[in-house]
């Protein structure tokens, strides 16, 4: 379900849709009658409102390293920040590498404050701009504690063997995902959100039940403080092994009806169940080792260098160039990840299904979900292909009603006898 302002526009908890909207479903174009014209129509205006300043936030800040790490101009700044820290090489790196982090991050704000504003009109948004701001703040904190560290290893390196940095680099870079990977809910989810053990009560024990019927292990059910942010839905499966918790957002919890709740669980312990996260961190480890292999190759191909005014990967004025290069090879791959995304997403909800058996309510949670989240339901296919993460709410229902028709024909009646129904339990599947 995958990733995360007190304002006048937070929409009231959604109540049951009344009669006038049953009767507008009814008549939605093309026979689709999950969603009202106004509801598709609210999810496609939002997707309208924030797509320049989303979409204009990934060009502008891929242009800025473009220019930085392809031009002398990067190699100029590595220069001038590192003479205010005694010229040294070391200087050079820690200095470029904070220019590079810190021009990014002033980009990205009037970007970033667009798609907030306009989800703030959308009542999407219950934090302040002074918490915006401290949440910015952390988050910049963050990535210079990862990136500083990174490129003084990658330096290093670079230093002991300018033309073979990239095999040690490529390893170092694989095990950094991983440890990542399992430090994430340890130490920078608490960064950004507080957690509490969900009270003793139905909801808890038929988590906790449903979980152990799917043969997960979990440690606890946690909520999380997510309404001091947004009135967004939704929840997740965290951590591994002894670490594991179902985490649910607050504003879910207050929206949706306990069955829906449940079904929105079952998902993401349809990712535990096929190992989603172990196997997504194998391949982001390999993904990221052959990017660094990749940039080990372009950091020696000499008219690059020379035109990003550097002599060489060992030069900490290469520093925009590694960067530009990274930048490019995520943006370039990103179609591509996001299309292995939505197949893990699409058999997260078939696991949903067959561990609850409850199509209806499965239904039901992915209208209230789009719905509150005000999601474009049916986006353009260019845009869903290119950026989307999940499925459409569209393509999950019509998914979900394939696959109960597909359940029915599995249990139809022999041609020769009276109609027999298959029972099955759940979690089973019929075969």
């Amino acid at each position: 379900m995958n990733t995360p302002d007190p304002e006048a526009h937070a929409p009231e908890t959604p109540e049951p849709p009344d009669a006038a909207d049953a009767a507008d479903r009814r008549t939605a174009p093309g026979g689709d009658t999950d969603f009202a014209p106004a509801e598709r129509a609210r999810g496609r205006a939002l997707r309208r409102a924030q797509l320049p300043w989303a979409l204009g936030g990934r060009v502008a800040g891929l242009a800025l390293t473009l220019v930085l790490g392809l031009t002398p101009v990067g190699a100029a700044l590595v220069t001038a920040t590192g003479r205010w820290l005694g010229g040294s090489r070391t200087a050079a790196v820690l200095a470029g590498a904070t220019a590079l982090v810190v021009l990014g991050q002033v980009l990205q704000l009037p970007f970033g404050a667009g798609v907030r504003a306009v989800r703030s009109r959308y009542g999407l948004v219950t934090q302040g701009w002074a918490g915006w701001a401290t949440d910015t703040l952390r988050s910049f904190a963050l990535t210079l504690l990862l990136v500083l560290p990174l490129v003084l290893g990658l330096f290093a390196l670079t230093a002991w063997s300018p033309r073979y940095w990239w095999l040690p680099a490529a390893g170092g870079a694989a095990l950094l995902t991983v440890a990542l990977s399992f430090l994430y809910p340890l130490l920078i989810e608490p960064v950004f959100n507080r957690f509490a053990p969900m009270p003793p009560g139905e909801l808890r024990t038929a988590l906790l039940a449903l979980a152990e019927r799917d043969g997960v292990r979990v440690r606890d059910v946690l909520v999380a403080d997510a309404s001091r942010r947004t009135t967004a839905l939704n929840a997740y499966v965290s951590g591994f092994g002894a670490t594991r918790r179902i985490v649910a957002y607050d504003t879910l919890l207050s929206a949706a009806e306990p069955r829906e709740v449940e079904l929105v669980v079952a998902h993401e312990l349809g990712h535990v169940k096929h190992r989603d996260v172990p196997v997504g961190t194998a391949r982001g480890a390999v993904g990221v080792a052959v990017a660094v292999a990749v940039l080990g190759l372009l950091a020696d191909w000499r008219p690059l260098v020379t035109a990003a005014g550097a002599v060489g990967p060992a030069d900490p004025r290469a520093l925009p160039l590694l960067a530009a290069l990274a930048a490019l090879i995520s943006a370039l791959s990103g179609p591509a990840q996001c299309a292995v995304s939505r197949r893990i997403e699409a058999r997260a909800d078939r696991h949903a299904l067959e561990l609850t058996g409850d199509v209806e309510q499965f239904v039901a949670m992915q209208r209230r979900l789009a719905v509150v989240n005000v999601s474009d339901v049916d986006p353009p296919r260019l845009l869903e292909l290119l950026f989307a993460t999940h499925p459409s709410a569209t393509r999950r229902i019509a998914a979900a009603r394939a696959w109960q028709a597909a359940r029915g024909r599995a249990v139809a009646a022999p041609a020769d006898g009276p109609a027999t129904e298959q029972r099955t339990t759940p979690g089973e599947s019929v075969v």
